[in-house]
């Protein structure tokens, strides 16, 4: 039988052990972005992409090189930004002024141009990010479900707007309109889902987009680049690209950007905000950072809360913001579910992200593996040990999954997002030990609890649903189904997304009004019957 620590040293595979039919056909050099309808060449500085995956070679171990993409600089930056304003041309022009048929056409034509590089786009999913096959088809699927439900949801919303009203003697139509220009960016752990749920609703509302790919997962988006192209007027949609500092800053401060949408850090969101000139005229839409905790009460089934909490934190190595990323359990149970806990992690299968039913794989932050590191170290000279056998174990990008107890206010995990498979478990003996922790901490979008007792479920639920924007009962975190809606207390989110509540993010209730006398009727009927408006009109779409 194989040990654990030759499973380790044989993990990653030489280029002629890659299986034909997920290895890359030739490493993809991107030398195009999008900008103003145009692919343009760029024949600058470009950033070498590697791969999370290692390679042996002769010289040892190597990250694979999957290819590279444009490091563009200001100019390009805001060449792209003129394009989109000049696109939306303070709202007269051909997008945001088309009507929502013609722009769900549009959205429609673009969805069947992605289905046909899904395998183009998923393969570059999994080398990119070390997102496994399976989850990586998962997330191309997803994504194209939630594209088709914000169709659905802006036709239900359009038919309800379909009508007028009449009160005290005005007669009103209220629809959605756009807000503008959009600057957007997606995070590396979603990269085509996450930045997908905030892009489509953008757009598909009348907004013009300056779209940034995260840095680990923009190579996925360039087989889609010319979908985009090819489905949407000239300057709606237009790629920017380069080192974050030398091309979002003069983005941010010529304050022609109307809504910034990020999912990231709040650090930089915050950072962001402050430098665009017009803070009122600044519409963001944010998912920032989280801190999801777990509360295991004496009262819980134990097998139950370790299932859901191995999935909750470990997930896609816990690299997502709705992972479990602190547990507390009381202190009568904490030992039948840290020997639980342990060995669901010894049953967890790892190695590369093609491999059936693999569960923990490589990750894409080069710094990762070290940072993840320096956490255990710091909460060891802090009084914690390692609960699980290898816990903590790394080789090049791979680290295994470290279960720490217990936890205590003076380390580092206490406080930050680890972002990664380390779970720190604090043991309590009052459930004001984390109902105080929740109410302290800069965070709150999520809390799971787990108890089979209703009377203190509900004494849990009532100040937690005050410090959360989500309480999960005998479940983990997570986002899904895309109608609920997805947001976030303190420093966690801004604005809320979901299928319907994007739509209502990206856009602004207006309303065409008049007094209800036989000339002012007799005006709207005219231009309704002749259907000269696509505002004001009673077009039904099915």
């Amino acid at each position: 039988m194989t040990t654990f620590e030759e499973q380790l040293s044989h993990l990653y595979p030489a280029a002629s052990d890659i299986p034909a039919e997920f290895a890359l056909p030739a490493e993809v050099h991107q030398r195009e972005y999008l900008s103003d309808g145009v692919m343009k060449t760029w024949s600058g500085e470009v950033h070498t992409v590697l791969s999370p995956i290692c390679i042996k070679t002769e010289n040892g171990l190597e990250r694979k090189v999957i290819g590279s993409y444009p490091l563009c600089g200001e100019e390009e930056a805001m060449a792209s930004l003129d394009a989109a304003i000049r696109a939306y041309n303070n709202g007269r022009g051909e997008w945001p002024t088309m009507s929502v048929a013609e722009r769900i056409a549009c959205v429609e034509k673009f969805t069947g141009k992605m289905i046909a590089k899904k395998q183009d786009v998923v393969k570059l999913i999994m080398w990119e990010i070390g997102k496994s096959w399976a989850d990586s088809v998962k997330e191309f699927d997803r994504t194209v479900e939630y594209i088709n439900a914000t169709i659905d949801a802006l036709k239900d919303l359009d038919r309800k707007s379909s009508g007028f009203a009449i009160e005290q003697g005005i007669i009103g139509q209220i629809r959605r309109s756009p807000l503008g220009v959009v600057l957007c960016m997606g995070p590396f752990n979603y990269p085509l889902n996450e930045t997908f749920t905030t892009l489509i609703p953008a757009l598909i509302m009348g907004n013009t987009l300056l779209f940034k790919p995260p840095k680990h997962g923009t190579l996925l988006h360039y087989p889609l680049l010319e979908a985009f192209r090819e489905c949407f007027p000239a300057g709606v949609v237009n790629t920017i690209y380069g080192r974050g500092n030398v091309i979002i800053g003069p983005l941010m401060e010529s304050g022609k950007i109307n809504v910034l949408t990020l999912i990231g850090s709040s650090k930089v969101a915050n950072q962001l905000k402050k430098m665009h000139p017009k803070v009122n005229r600044l519409r963001a839409i944010l998912g920032l950072d989280a801190k999801n905790a777990a509360i295991i009460t004496d009262k819980a089934d134990i097998d139950l809360a370790v299932k859901e909490c191995v999935l909750g934190s470990l997930s896609f190595n816990g690299q997502r913001c709705t992972a479990i990323k602190i547990i507390f359990v009381h202190r009568n149970v904490a030992d039948a579910f840290l020997e639980k806990f342990a060995a669901a992690i010894g049953q967890l299968k790892f190695g590369m992200p093609w491999e059936k039913d693999v569960f923990l794989t490589p990750l894409p932050e080069p710094h990762k593996p070290g940072y993840l590191q320096s956490c255990v170290a710091d909460a060891a000279a802090h009084g914690a040990r390692v609960i699980n056998a290898n816990g903590g174990a790394a080789n090049a990008s791979f680290v295994y999954p470290a279960l720490v107890y217990p936890v205590n206010e003076k380390m580092k995990l206490y406080r930050e997002e680890q972002f990664g498979p380390v779970v720190p478990v604090l043991p309590f003996d009052s459930m004001e030990t984390p109902i105080d922790y929740l109410i302290e901490s800069d965070h709150g979008q999520q809390v799971s609890l787990f108890t089979n007792d209703a009377v203190e479920l509900a004494s849990l639920i009532d100040p937690l649903v005050n410090q959360v924007s989500r309480v999960n009962i005998n479940c983990q975190c997570q986002r899904g189904p895309d109608i609920f809606p997805f947001t976030g207390r303190k420093d966690s989110a801004e604005a809320t997304l979901s299928v319907f509540d994007a739509l209502r993010a990206f856009s602004i209730r207006s309303l065409v009004a008049t007094k209800q006398t036989d000339e002012n009727k007799a005006l709207i009927n005219q231009i309704v019957s002749e259907q000269t408006s696509n505002f004001l009109s009673t077009k039904y779409i099915f």
